[in-house]
């Protein structure tokens, strides 16, 4: 049966009449009918989506003009519609400006920039306004007033989506009572059923930028939820960066190595990347040689070889240079070659190049460039034993028995059977080794030219074919780890090439030799890329956050160290709080930013997440069923990654991507928070045991001196300090005798500890042996800050008149370490 589509083509004019059908589709049009791919995709959802955009943009903005931002939220039921405002004090936009940033999809400053920020695609608040006109019908309506103008501009447009271009419906200029700053209103079909994430968004931006001030007014709420600053400091400016040779990918490197405008790969690699000096770049060229060009095998100088003689040699190959030059050529190459322990032929030549100038310089005789080409052959036959005809009539043999068993043995056994035998384990009997050594050397005989180049993945084929030959001829085996061991001691050995690399321009319109370059980039030891690019939170400010809305007993926070991605450098930083008021039933609180950004959706789509469900969490004080999956427990976990391009799952930028650079970073932050958290339980838990043995103690010493003192018949025993002693604590006894008061501070414990005691006392206090007194409203602060050794004393003393009162307060020590009889 024919089908439809074999016969498709016979119909005149399809092509024709297909073609008119198809057209250009702008990305207002395309994002019109797929605004679930921007987070839109429910009015619940796109609500919180909309402030979160508007939100970002005014972050943004305040922070590029150095001011603390402060940012007003209102959400109000119009009918059967949600108008949302958001306001900053930002240094508003331009005029010309304005209609693009709100009315354009992918129309920003941001996108081309190497550097962090909160936006860059160009994309959210626009895709904002877009949701907006589809849903109600109505325009947004904008308000700007930049910084040092008497008036504010204002604005109602819509997007047109078939040409991606703003619709200007209102341009007027307005008053407005704040002195510089951006005001858009929406009117969108939306719904408060989303009302915990959008409270999540809000307290989880102020979480994550201390710096800023929120407010929050929405339906349903008696006062406006208010986020107060932690902090009067800006996140540090970033500067714009090169990208790093790690991250660069291969498509990346071609097309800027077509752009560029240098001509060497030493200044392209340090016109284009960042941490690229001369002499980095010298690395990268000569691993890049040897990807490209492989290295070249070295041997060693024919010293012990009666029958080879590179003087010899080389006094045959000069002529009519006369006997005391020649001679003084031929030694001073044999003497500059002996003091090698292995010589390559590249290296052959520079010593040929450089005894040839010397001798010149003493004769007058001149060698030029035939002579010296002459002396390096015959030089190099004389250390190698190869490139005479009896050579050349074995050629072509080394893949036959015959040839690897009963040929003649080449000349280069003796030094490739020394490295074989250092290579390999003492299990291996001689005969294994030659075995290896013959069917190395006829292989490396049979390589192109004479200088024996050869790549490092060439070489490694070599010696595995050589191996698998051994085996099935000689029954000698050679395992994997016995042929990676032969193949480093001859890589190790071998020397990298002169030759000069090609032309930028050639490599990039060679696919494998810029992914020869790429190799050599990624496998240099480079610096971390800078961070100024970078505007990480600081561990500081994580914890500050965390205590601005948290109310915990324990905070730690991690910031790791700048590492790549994508040639992308990024930071990631984490922090815990924990117990105090963080509810204990359930799963810990897990808190996602990118870029100062929280990450509201998707949770169980984010890397972030994934990272935190792999985690051992037992071993850090918290519960984990099972041994996987999220933790349970009174904590919260916050992950900031801060990036110059943070791989998000989608274009709504809700999870990031499976990077393992990047998850391998989160783990590394987190775990170094955890420790923090492990050493914080481990002591609380050892305090509590302290307290209960503590508790015990204090019941049974007393009842255990009353019962000697009824058993002896004798005076009971005074316990004071016995609990301090045995509990190896610090104690604080008074001593009141008439006027002179005394605290006796002992050290029980196996530390120095440096204490703050105050001592509050009804009746002013005189004759102080130390410290400093204190009057507030007739009552006296005597405070002391004794350090007091292990196993010593201090003693603290003042006078008063009369029948005073005390209160003494000791701290520098935790109460379970403390024994106060005062």
């Amino acid at each position: 049966m024919t089908s439809f589509q074999s016969t498709i083509g016979d119909e005149e004019g399809i092509a024709e009449e297909l073609a008119e059908g198809q057209r250009e589709i702008s990305i207002a049009e395309f994002f019109e009918k797929n605004k679930h791919m921007l987070g839109f995709d429910s009015g619940a959802r796109g609500l919180v989506t909309a402030v979160k955009e508007a939100v970002d943009n005014a972050l943004d903005a305040t922070e590029e003009a150095g001011v603390l931002p402060d940012i007003y939220i209102e959400i109000e039921e119009v009918g059967d519609y949600y108008r949302v405002v958001i306001e900053d004090n930002g240094p508003g936009i331009t005029k010309e400006q304005l209609p693009k940033v709100f009315g354009k999809l992918l129309y920003g400053s941001r996108f081309h920039k190497r550097e962090q920020n909160r936006g860059q695609q160009g994309i959210g608040i626009s895709a904002a306004v877009l949701y907006s006109q589809l849903t109600s019908g109505q325009p947004a309506k904008i308000t700007s007033r930049p910084k040092g103008q008497s008036r504010a501009q204002y604005f109602e447009l819509i997007i047109d989506t078939d040409t991606n271009e703003p619709e200007i419906q209102a341009d007027e200029e307005t008053t407005w009572d704040r002195p510089h700053g951006t005001r858009i209103e929406l009117e969108m079909e939306a719904n408060m059923r989303a009302r915990q994430q959008l409270h999540d968004y809000v307290k989880h931006t102020a979480v994550v930028n201390p710096h800023a001030r929120l407010e929050l007014r929405e339906p349903g709420l008696d006062e406006p939820l208010k986020f107060e600053r932690a902090t009067d400091e800006l996140p540090a400016e970033t500067e714009e960066i090169r990208p790093h040779p790690h991250g660069v990918e291969l498509g990346a490197l071609i097309k800027m190595l077509e752009a560029t405008e240098s001509y060497s790969v030493s200044g392209f690699l340090q016109e284009e990347f960042t941490r690229v000096g001369k002499k980095t770049a010298d690395s990268v060229i000569d691993n890049f040689r040897d990807v490209y060009y492989g290295r070249e095998l070295a041997w060693s100088p024919p010293r012990a070889h009666d029958d080879r003689d590179v003087a010899s040699a080389v006094s045959e190959a000069v002529a009519n240079k006369g006997a005391e030059a020649t001679t003084a050529f031929a030694e001073g190459v044999a003497e500059t070659v002996s003091n090698n322990e292995r010589i390559a032929r590249s290296e052959l030549a520079e010593i040929v190049d450089n005894v040839a100038e010397t001798v010149e310089g003493d004769t007058g005789k001149t060698f030029g460039g035939t002579v010296r080409e002459n002396a390096v052959d015959a030089a190099w036959r004389a250390v190698t034993g190869l490139g005479g005809d009896e050579d050349e009539s074995e050629e072509g043999a080394a893949d036959s028995g015959e040839a690897d068993g009963d040929a003649d043995e080449s000349p280069l056994v003796p030094d490739v059977y020394a490295l074989v035998d250092e290579a390999t384990s003492t299990r291996k009997d001689d005969a294994a080794v030659q075995a290896m050594a013959e069917a190395l050397s006829r292989r490396f005989e049979n390589l192109d030219g004479d200088a024996f180049r050869i790549t490092r993945d060439d070489l490694e084929r070599l010696v595995a074919d050589a191996a698998s030959f051994v085996a099935e001829q000689r029954d000698a085996t050679f395992g994997e780890t016995a042929r990676e061991n032969v193949v480093e001691a001859f890589w190790s050995r071998a020397r990298t090439v002169p030759d000069d690399p090609p032309k930028v321009k050639a490599i990039g319109g060679d696919r494998d030799a810029a992914a020869d370059l790429l190799d050599a980039m990624r496998t240099t030891d480079i610096l971390s890329p800078p961070t100024d690019c970078l505007a990480p939170i600081t561990a500081e400010l994580v914890e500050a956050g965390l205590r601005k809305e948290y109310d915990a007993d324990f905070y730690a926070a991690a910031t790791r160290d700048a590492d790549v991605h994508g040639g992308d450098p990024f930071i990631v930083e984490a922090g815990i709080a924990y117990g105090g008021s963080i509810p204990a039933e359930g799963s810990v609180e897990l808190l996602r930013f990118a870029n100062r950004v929280p990450l509201v959706y998707q949770r169980g789509a984010c890397a972030t997440t994934d990272v935190i469900k792999n985690i051992g969490w037992r071993n850090y004080g918290l519960d984990q069923p099972g041994g996987s999956g999220m933790p349970n427990g009174p904590a919260v976990i916050s992950i900031h990654v801060a990036s110059t391009n943070v791989p998000f799952t989608s274009e709504s930028k809700d999870a990031l991507a499976n990077v393992p650079e990047i998850e391998d970073e989160i783990e590394l932050a987190v775990r170094e928070a955890a420790r923090e958290l492990k050493s914080y339980l481990n002591k609380r838990r050892s305090m509590q045991q302290r307290r209960e043995k503590q508790d015990v103690l204090g019941k049974i010493l007393p009842e255990m001196a009353d019962k000697v003192s009824e058993v002896t018949g004798r005076p009971r025993p005074d316990i004071d300090g016995a609990l301090a002693r045995i509990m190896n604590n610090v104690s604080v006894e008074r001593e009141v005798n008439g006027e002179t008061v005394t605290l006796v501070v002992e050290n029980h414990s196996d530390v120095n500890e440096e204490l703050e005691i105050t001592d509050i006392v009804s009746t002013e206090p005189t004759d102080l042996s130390d410290g400093t007194v204190v009057d507030m409203d007739g009552e006296w602060f005597v405070q002391w800050k004794p350090e007091v050794p292990s196993g010593d004393e201090r003693e603290l003393t003042y006078a008063v008149d009369g029948d005073p009162e005390f209160e003494v307060s000791v701290g520098g020590v935790e109460t379970e370490k403390l024994t106060v009889n005062a």
